[in-house]
């Protein structure tokens, strides 16, 4: 398919992708990294934990300032909530265009996933006195491809 990162077959993976998420980069990035590679059940099952604040995303990059949560093989981590929620629609999105190819979704994986930056835009920010200030909001871009386990 046209402009995607990863080179698929539409006949053997199932692709979605979620463009202007209003969504930090940097919490996309580290959201993404930590579900690379995982069954698309336990994926969902581990984004759900992280909207329910139950267990962290650990931060490899973008971990300045960031404290330390319990959890084996965490140094840094956060609960991106709001990030956690937006690539689950993204993933769930993908399981569901796997589904309408009438391809066998039972054990799949996460064959790929990344993140890019998305397209800036100038909001307000309220300052004492009736006043406001400009400032740039960010989105991102995520993209999905799953394939069958073998």
């Amino acid at each position: 398919m046209k402009g995607f990162s990863y080179p698929y077959n539409p006949e053997i993976h199932a692709a979605a992708r979620g463009t202007g998420l209003n969504v930090s980069p940097k919490a996309a990035r580290e959201v993404c990294h930590a579900i690379k590679g995982m069954e698309l059940e336990k994926a969902k099952s581990y984004l759900e934990r992280v909207m329910d604040l139950e267990q962290a995303v650990p931060f490899k990059r973008h971990d300045g300032k960031v404290g330390h949560r319990k959890g084996k093989g965490i140094s840094s981590g956060r609960y991106p909530v709001k990030t956690a929620a937006a690539i689950l629609k993204v993933i769930e999105s993908a399981g569901n265009n796997g589904e309408a190819l009438h391809i066998d979704i039972e054990n799949w994986r996460i064959a790929h996933i990344a993140t890019s930056r998305g397209v800036r835009f100038e909001s307000r920010f309220p300052r004492a006195r009736g006043r406001a200030t400009p400032k740039m909001r960010e989105s991102a871009n995520v993209e999905v491809v799953l394939e069958e386990v073998k």
